[in-house]
Formats: structure tokens, C-alpha cells, sequence
């Protein structure tokens, strides 16, 4: 199964979070409901699925699979609840899903880059700098370095600019 990890990030590379004050860009949200759709489903954080339903979230998600990852929660309803990243995977290859799309936040992706699970890379760079904000990270421990290859370089408008690699497994 191909996985891919999308992502906003900052200009100056934090892992972009979203608030009242800086909303997510709608050009990005977009670009994600179209990737959703594609893969038919995505895998997404307790916390940042609490958040996407809290903002009226789950739109144009009817008929794609929705995995929340999750240590803590037993059920939540119209999603799936699994315990782990490979957990996940698993339930969605027994699907039948040739794709996963893992959506976020922080910490999920950082689970699945850290048991070096993921395929691509997609990097939807908002407009907006940061001063204190969560990395992107593969190893927590260690200072490494993970080669990729571009696969493309798009502006999705709104000055987003999206980025998208490889990763060498």
C-alpha cells in the first residue's frame, strides 16, 4: 500500500497550525479534500479530527474512509478507531484501499515518518511565518537525514505552494 503524508507548513518550515487567528488557507483545505477523495480515505490524530468536526468538518467526506488514531478513545461515531499507525494501514488494505492518505496532526505524522511508514510527501507551504511551532520530525533521538526526490512543484493559489516528494525506504 502506497502512503502519503500531507501536510501545511509554514514558510519558515514549522508544522502549520491552524487557529482563529490563522485560519487554515482554503486553497490547502481544498487541495486536501481532492487528495481525500482520490485515496478514499484518510488517517487523522483524536485531536485534530475533534477539531475538523468542531469547525463544521467532514463536508465533502461522505463516502471516504475516516481512520482516527488514537491511545485513548474506544469509539467514535461514523470513523474507524485504531490504536496505532500500522493498525491503520492494516484496516485500510483489508478495505481494499491501494492508497492512505495521513492527514495530520504532529504527532501522527510523526509516528508514521519515525517507523519510517510513509511512501510521499506532500507540503502545501502557507503564507505565514511562524515563531513557535512543532516540526516535522523522522527520528526524535537521532540527527538523520532521509533523501527524497521531488515529484512536483505547484501553486495551488492564495500564494500556497505545493511541494511533493519521494521517500527513499
Amino acid at each position: 500500500m502506497k502512503t502519503i503524508l500531507w501536510a501545511t507548513l509554514t514558510a519558515n518550515g514549522n508544522y502549520a497550525q491552524s487557529g482563529p487567528e490563522n485560519p487554515p488557507k482554503k486553497e490547502a483545505l481544498a487541495d486536501f479534500a481532492t487528495h481525500a477523495q482520490a485515496a478514499g480515505n484518510f488517517i487523522v490524530g483524536r485531536r485534530t479530527f475533534e477539531a475538523m468536526r468542531g469547525n463544521g468538518g467532514g463536508g465533502p467526506f461522505g463516502e471516504v474512509d475516516i481512520v482516527v488514531v488514537s491511545k485513548n478513545a474506544s469509539e467514535i461515531p461514523g470513523v474507524t478507531v485504531v490504536r496505532s499507525p500500522q493498525e491503520a494501514l492494516s484496516y485500510l488494505q483489508q478495505k481494499g484501499h491501494q492508497t492512505a492518505l495521513i492527514s495530520g496532526g504532529a504527532d501522527i505524522h510523526n509516528s508514521f515518518l519515525g517507523q519510517d511508514l510513509v511512501d510521499e510527501v506532500i507540503f502545501n507551504v502557507a503564507p505565514v511565518l511562524e515563531g513557535k511551532g512543532l516540526n516535522l520530525l523522522i527520528n526524535k533521538d537521532n540527527y538523520q537525514y532521509k533523501h527524497v526526490k521531488l515529484l512536483g512543484c505547484k501553486p495551488l493559489g492564495g500564494d500556497v505552494i505545493q511541494l511533493r516528494y519521494a521517500i527513499d525506504r
